[in-house]
């Protein structure tokens, strides 16, 4: 239970933190958390959990947090603006690779302790950074692109629908990618299986949870 319980928790403390930033820093606060999420979230996917009896791979949340990101953005800014989220975490992945490969490539002191440890993590990286570029620039352009044909059509009505409707079928099209870019080979397919699905009830989950986040986020405006 404790699993569950420490992903409420996340899922309730990455979304206050989202509307914090707006509220705070606005638009750049965005863009921050923007940054920070896609670090994370490709750092917390390396983790295999269980959680309400099924099998998954963390970041979800956070990860899931990008396309609030951009849905507040779309609602409250413009198109363009939100599409410069998109590539500011593309950008950021990219970056965190490279210098991070070159990083474990030093020579650790013989007093380093964390050295092996470090290199288990990021060595992984370039396949998870990989993966989640394709899978980010495809799914969070969608999203972008379907909120704002949403919201052209709608206006400022029904924003409930164009939230979930963008947010549902992106987070589908980035866990088909994800799932078999980053993990064939790695993972038996039945365990391949069970991360994508609960990953995508999870991420459906979510993307409900968070619709109270962009009303608030809009009265912030």
């Amino acid at each position: 239970m404790i699993n569950e319980i420490l992903w409420i928790g996340l899922l309730l403390s990455s979304f206050l933190m989202v509307i914090l930033a707006y509220k705070l820093f606005g638009i750049t606060g965005l863009y921050i958390w923007t940054a920070v999420a896609v670090i994370l979230a490709n750092i917390q996917v390396m983790k295999t959990i269980q959680i309400f009896g099924l099998v998954t791979a963390m970041g979800n949340v956070i990860y899931s947090s990008l396309f609030l990101v951009t849905d507040i953005i779309n609602e409250n800014h413009s198109k363009k603006d939100a599409q410069k989220a998109v590539w500011i975490g593309f950008f950021v992945l990219i970056t965190t690779t490279i210098i991070m490969q070159i990083s474990i490539q030093f020579i650790p002191d013989e007093s380093d302790f964390l050295s092996e440890h470090i290199t288990a993590i990021f060595s992984f990286l370039p396949r998870i950074a990989f993966a989640s570029l394709i899978a980010y620039l495809i799914s969070q352009s969608h999203d972008v692109w379907f909120y704002a044909s949403l919201k052209k059509r709608h206006k400022k009505r029904f924003l409930w629908l164009r939230n979930n409707l963008s947010t549902i079928t992106s987070q589908l099209i980035d866990n088909v990618i994800f799932s078999l870019v980053a993990f064939v080979g790695i993972f038996s397919w039945n365990v391949i299986g069970q991360i994508f699905f609960t990953s995508l009830i999870l991420k459906i989950v979510i993307a409900t949870c968070d619709t109270p986040f962009v009303y608030l986020a809009r009265k912030i405006k």
